[in-house]
């Protein structure tokens, strides 16, 4: 589990193809500080399990589904990359619940400054915009971000300074491709409310319920 917070941003040193998957190897600093093997990693949001440590890097393996459904499959030596350590018990959780677990792929559409903020309009794949509503949250590349508009598949998020200078969006424009990851809840609510109709006494969950209660 994540909270989106990017820790920093990596180098890509090697990219090794493996049969049915690929082995990276990610320069770094700051995130090898207490980590072992066998420990995740988000990078550009995908959780990913660390396999070898070496000074000044990590190596992690990805498998044929996680190079299928993301943006790693594009990776190559010198691609800087989002990177963050899983989030331990105890700590501020800064952004929003994350899990590393993409849902798909979409693409910036438009970049226009907004004060002193950057906003991106992202076209989502058909589908995920069910999960997505405006002052919600939404992962991009692993960095948790604010949703300000949903129309269509469109999306609008906004970048402040600061994330734009600790993260890969803020080098990001028009056309360039982005890992998403919808908010844990929705999914979870969408199953609640669409499961096994055969036991609705069961589920005892309703969009009338969640509407009297405050959650819709």
């Amino acid at each position: 589990m994540f909270t989106g917070l990017i820790e920093e941003i990596g180098t890509i040193q090697r990219v090794e193809p493996r049969t049915q998957g690929a082995r990276l190897t990610i320069a770094a600093a700051k995130v090898l500080a207490g980590t072992r093997c066998g420990d995740s990693i988000a990078v550009n949001g995908a959780c990913l399990t660390v396999i070898e440590l070496k000074a000044g890097a990590l190596v992690a393996e990805v498998m044929a589904e996680t190079l299928r459904v993301t943006t790693l499959g594009y990776l190559k030596a010198g691609d800087k990359v989002n990177l963050e350590r899983a989030l331990q018990l105890g700590e501020r959780l800064g952004g929003h619940l994350v899990s590393g677990h993409v849902d798909g792929v979409g693409e910036i559409k438009t970049k226009r400054q907004a004060g002193i903020a950057w906003e991106l309009v992202v076209a989502v794949p058909p589908g995920l915009e069910r999960y997505i509503a405006p002052k919600g949250s939404l992962a991009l590349d692993g960095t948790s971000l604010t949703v300000i508009a949903v129309e269509g598949n469109m999306v609008t998020v906004g970048i402040i300074p600061h994330t734009a200078r600790h993260t890969i969006l803020g080098t990001k424009g028009p056309g360039d491709k982005v890992n998403i990851e919808v908010d844990l809840l929705a999914r979870y609510l969408e199953r609640l409310l669409t499961g096994p109709q055969e036991e609705p006494a069961r589920r005892g969950l309703t969009v009338e319920f969640l509407a009297a209660n405050g959650f819709i």
